[in-house]
């Protein structure tokens, strides 16, 4: 499968099987997110990956979005080793290299036939405490990892995309 068809077949799923992870699959997900190029390679990003029954409950007071998955991980980025822009105060690249990090794992995730939700419907601050973040990390986003449900399906929205005349810009 190329690039293209991987991009177009992956969807968040909002329904998960219990079938677990294997550690070796979960190794291999990571590892992606490893290789991610981040700004001047300072790779400020952190996951936590969240399996235990408890932690995850928690996770779900925080937030709708889990769907039953099996395995969480959070990504932050430490404010003390993200590139700043030294051109433009308060020009960060934090959210940027997780967003980086973070599209290699749930494309990797895609290959291996592992399904994904990208979630950023919580409240940033209490997840920081609920999950003993420190306080020179930042939260971006935490992603749902499993094996999609047999009843999970694309949201009918995830095929609309616009026109490239409406989303790029040639500069002359």
């Amino acid at each position: 499968m190329d690039f293209i068809e991987l991009a177009t077949k992956r969807y968040s799923v909002r329904s998960y099987s219990n079938k677990k992870v294997d550690a070796e699959t979960l190794e291999k997900i990571l590892e992606a997110g490893n290789i991610a190029p981040t700004a001047k390679n300072q790779q400020p990003q952190r996951i936590y990956v969240v399996e235990d029954p408890a932690m995850l409950a928690k996770l779900d007071e925080l937030t709708p979005c889990r769907y039953n998955a099996p395995t969480v991980l959070i990504f932050t980025y430490n404010t003390d080793e993200e590139w700043k822009n030294p051109v433009e105060a308060g020009v960060h690249a934090g959210v940027e290299d997780v967003s980086i990090v973070a599209t290699h794992i749930m494309l990797q995730a895609a290959e291996l036939g592992i399904g994904t939700t990208w979630c950023n419907m919580f409240g940033n601050t209490a997840l920081e405490k609920a999950f003993g973040i420190p306080e020179n990390e930042k939260s971006v986003l935490f992603m749902d990892l499993g094996y999609a449900a047999a009843d999970a399906a694309p949201a009918p929205r995830h095929t609309e995309k616009k026109p490239l005349s409406e989303t790029v810009r040639y500069l002359k």
